[in-house]
């Protein structure tokens, strides 16, 4: 009996019937069959397949929500499952995202919108074994389950994004806060630190010119000079030397009114007047207490006739 030649490509397996009934699978090359009495009734792919699928189903919060689903997917290699692939399911697609669903609808409902998001490659791996056992029976095999994609509607995207977006803007908020704060606090620091160096400073400098005075007074003494002649040469000298700085300083502001140089002269006048009444107010109010010293009759009054 002469035979017929068909050949099967790789990545794929023939369905050969005899008289309507299945003979066997044939597998990539060179293939014979008897003519008219044996058929090729088909062509399986082994090739790895991918079902894109979508379901809206309501989290545990009342939220809405669009499951993406992929599903890869195979004929298996061996005879018998190309056999069981071919001749019980008429759509394998159609099986697959029937049970696919059935999970997302039993896992998603038990979880609120922010655990769907983290436990999305948790319900994967459940979509991925509940196919892997079923579809064993039809000769197909499951290579990879996805959740692609957790989309909630619109408006509550929306109003996701403002929450987070509030809750950003109380962060800076706060952390802009506490900078201004450490900057008031720091320029607080600084400003007293410059206030004690500046007193501390000024303070130096007093303590310099009153030792500068005194030592000068006692240089001036030491020649026989009077004090209070001394006094007022001193502040004589430190007149005409402010004079000069202010000549010297091209850049000042200060507004000399008239004035002469007596004018130190009445200065030092009006001091030694001070000086002087606060001396006999000082020996009137000791001479005042040594007499109240004094045992009664003794004290130094005119003795009476």
């Amino acid at each position: 009996m002469p035979l017929f030649f068909f050949t099967v490509e790789q990545q794929e397996r023939a369905i050969v019937e005899r008289f309507g009934k299945f003979v066997r699978v044939s597998g990539p090359g060179l293939q014979t069959k008897t003519p008219f009495v044996e058929r090729v009734a088909g062509r399986m792919s082994l090739q790895v397949e991918q079902l894109n699928a979508e379901i809206e189903t309501k989290t545990k919060d009342n939220v809405f929500v669009r499951v993406k689903l992929a599903v890869q997917y195979k004929v298996g290699a061996n005879d018998q499952q190309v056999q069981d692939a071919y001749y019980k399911l008429d759509n394998p697609e159609v099986q697959m995202q029937s049970y696919a669903f059935d999970v997302v609808r039993s896992h998603i409902p038990s979880m609120d919108l922010d655990q769907a998001y983290a436990d999305a490659d948790t319900i994967a791996t459940h979509i991925q074994d509940t196919l892997h056992r079923q579809m064993a029976d039809y000769g197909y095999e499951i290579v990879k389950a996805l959740v692609t994609n957790i989309e909630p509607d619109q408006r509550v995207k929306d109003a996701m994004n403002n929450i987070n977006a509030s809750q950003r803007n109380q962060i800076a908020a706060a952390a802009q806060g506490d900078a201004q704060k450490t900057l008031a606090v720091k320029k607080a620091e600084g400003e007293r630190e410059t206030m004690r160096l500046q007193g501390e400073g000024v303070a130096a400098e007093r303590k310099a010119i009153a030792e500068g005075l005194h030592e000068s007074l006692e240089i001036i003494a030491q020649h026989g000079l009077d004090m209070r002649e001394a006094m007022a040469l001193v502040a004589l000298t430190q007149y005409t030397d402010m004079v000069r700085a202010l000549g010297e300083n091209a850049k000042t502001n200060t507004i000399l009114l008239p004035h002469s140089p007596s004018a130190v002269g009445d200065l030092m006048g009006q001091i030694r007047d001070g000086i002087l009444v606060g001396d006999l107010a000082s020996e009137a109010s000791t001479n005042s207490t040594g007499n109240a010293a004094l045992p009664p009759g003794r004290r130094d009054e005119p003795a009476q006739s």
